[in-house]
C-alpha cells in the first residue's frame, strides 16, 4: 500500500531530514508544495487534506493554523513544534513511552512530536519514577548538550558564517525552557525539572545529564540497580540501549562521546557514579531519534507498518 504524505514545513532542517527519509521508501508518496506557495493557506489546506499523514515542521502558531485546515477525518498529524505536546487530545509521539503508547499512537489522528531534550530526558528518568525508586516529589536538576543544528536555520548560519563561536553556550538560564511541560508531564514527576541546556560547537548530537542523590531515592539502590531498573523498562525496545555500569567502556579516556549516536534514531541510556552520587546520562541525534527520526517512527506505529521502516 502507498500513504500520502505532505511536510508542511519542508524547508527546515526537521523537514528535510524528514523528506530524506521518506524520499528512499517506495510505499510513500510525497506530496510536495511549489516554492511560491508555501504560505498560500488554500493551497496548503489541499495537500494537507490529500494526505494520509501531515508533518507539521513549523512555529507553535503556524503549526496550529494549519491543524484548523484539517477537514479531512482520515489526515493524521504529526506535530513537531511545541503547540500540542501537552494538550490532552493529541497524543505523545514516543513510542517507548509506557506499554500502551503505541496502541495510542496507532489510534490517533493527532500526534505531538516529542523535543529533543524531553525525549533525552524522559527515557532516561520515566522508569525511575513508574519504578517508585524515585518518588514524584522530587525536583530532578539536569543539564543537556547540543548541537547547534537544533537552533534552527539562523543558528546553523551563525556557528557556520564568519562570526562562529568555537566555545559551549548555556542558554534558558532564566530556568524556563519550553520543553519543561512536557519533561514533566511525562516524566511523571509532580515538579519542573531544573533544567539547563547548553549549545555546543558542533552540528548535531545530544546528551542529557540528570543528576540523582540517593537521599532522593525511596529505597536504597546503586548503579548497578538503577541501570537494571532502565534495563528491564525498555527490553526489547529496538531503539534503546542500556550500557552496563562500566565507565571506561563507555568513554574515551574517560571523556563522554556525545556524538556516537549521529545519523541514527537509537537512544544509549548510561548510569556513571557510585553508591553516593549518581548521573544518568542519555544520548541521541538532536535531528534523528531527538526529532525527525522520531517522528517517522510515530507515523511507522500509526500506519502500522514495520516501526523501524526507513530508520537505521
Amino acid at each position: 500500500m502507498t500513504y500520502k504524505v505532505f511536510v508542511d514545513g519542508q524547508e527546515g532542517t526537521t523537514g528535510l531530514q524528514i523528506n530524506e527519509y521518506l524520499g528512499q521508501r517506495t510505499d510513500i508518496e510525497l506530496l510536495k508544495i511549489d516554492s511560491d506557495k508555501r504560505k498560500d493557506l488554500a493551497e496548503r489546506k489541499r495537500l494537507i487534506n490529500a494526505s494520509d499523514v501531515t508533518f507539521l515542521c513549523l512555529p507553535d502558531e503556524a503549526a496550529k493554523e494549519s491543524v484548523a485546515l484539517v477537514d479531512n477525518p482520515n489526515t493524521c498529524i504529526i506535530d513537531a513544534s511545541t503547540a500540542h505536546r501537552v494538550n490532552p487530545d493529541w497524543v505523545f509521539g514516543l513510542p517507548e513511552l509506557c506499554p500502551e503508547q503505541r496502541a495510542r499512537i496507532r489510534a490517533s489522528k493527532r500526534i505531538a512530536n516529542p523535543g529533543c531534550h524531553a525525549s533525552a530526558f524522559i527515557l532516561a528518568l520515566r522508569p525511575l519514577v513508574t519504578a517508585g525508586l524515585l518518588p514524584a516529589t522530587t525536583q530532578v536538576a539536569a543539564h543537556s548538550i547540543t548541537g547547534y543544528s537544533g537552533g534552527g536555520k539562523s543558528m546553523i548560519a551563525h556557528y557556520e558564517g564568519p562570526d562562529r563561536i568555537d566555545a559551549p553556550r548555556p542558554y534558558a538560564l532564566g530556568l524556563v525552557h519550553k520543553h519543561l511541560p512536557e519533561m514533566q508531564a511525562y516524566t511523571g514527576v509532580n515538579l519542573a525539572p531544573i533544567f539547563q541546556p547548553i549549545v555546543g560547537p558542533f552540528y548535531k548530537g545530544l546528551a542529557v545529564t540528570a543528576y540523582l542523590h540517593p537521599q532522593q531515592f525511596s529505597r536504597r539502590a546503586t548503579p548497578a540497580d538503577v541501570r537494571a531498573i532502565l534495563a528491564g523498562y525498555y527490553a526489547g525496545e529496538a531503539f534503546i540501549r542500556v550500557a552496563p555500569v562500566d565507565l571506561e567502556a563507555n568513554t574515551e579516556g574517560g571523556f563522554f562521546n556525545v556524538e556516537a549516536n549521529n545519523d541514527s534514531n537509537r537512544v544509549d541510556l548510561f548510569v556513571f557514579g557510585n553508591n553516593e552520587r549518581m548521573l544518568v546520562v542519555a544520548r541521541l541525534d538532536n535531528l534523528g531519534k531527538g526529532a525527525s527520526g522520531a517522528a517517522v517512527q510515530a507515523m511507522n506505529v500509526h500506519l502500522g507498518v514495520e516501526e523501524g521502516l526507513g530508520l537505521a
